[in-house]
């Protein structure tokens, strides 16, 4: 004798196709946010969406002693995983207020780490400090005042700078409350590991 088969009712069947529906469909909003990967719990930002962002803060005309501006413009990030830090190399342009002299071009390199702060809901520059300052024409002999200049621009310009900001609900994930921890960077980007609280 053959067991009997057990048969559910169709009302079963279509709640429990529901059910599955609801939760992939859940599954693809949580993936879409912000390039979160709900296998590995991680966010990823791309070189463009972090670019973006820091363009925002550019151009920027900063003044030094009272006597030196500088303008600062074409802002682009450079990614270090193997230190993991992010450098903002931009064009700088210095101008002397008292003389009728030219302005003198040159590059301004800035190294960065990166912090979350829960307040803000922020991956956040980190202590920027200056890399290499590069100025056409300038004898070596100015380098001091050229990276005291540079270390100026980087505690005003980028200290505590957003990178990105997280909305409430992309930290709220399957029900439960979660928080950025590790930040790694990438070859092209970063990564933020999100915990739950």
């Amino acid at each position: 004798m053959q067991p009997r088969t057990r048969l559910l009712p169709a009302r079963s069947i279509r709640a429990r196709t529901l059910k599955a529906v609801t939760a992939l469909t859940m599954l693809g909003a949580a993936t879409a946010w912000a390039g979160y990967n709900v296998w590995t719990g991680e966010y990823t930002f791309t070189r463009e969406e972090l670019q973006a962002a820091v363009e925002k803060r550019f151009p920027a005309t900063l003044r030094y002693g009272q006597v030196i501006d500088v303008q600062l413009t074409h802002p682009r990030l450079v990614f270090d995983g193997a230190n993991n830090r992010v450098t903002t190399q931009m064009d700088a342009q210095l101008g002397n207020t008292l003389l009728p002299a030219p302005p003198i071009n040159g590059t301004l390199s800035l190294s960065s780490a990166l912090k979350y702060d829960p307040a803000k809901r922020a991956v956040l520059l980190d202590n920027p400090s200056v890399e290499r300052v590069q100025v056409n024409g300038m004898p070596a002999q100015y380098g001091e005042q050229l990276n005291a200049i540079g270390a100026v621009v980087a505690q005003q310009l980028l200290r505590d700078y957003p990178l990105y900001t997280f909305t409430p609900e992309q930290l709220r994930i399957a029900g439960k409350d979660v928080e950025p921890g590790a930040i790694t960077v990438l070859p092209d980007g970063i990564k933020v590991q999100v915990n739950t609280r």
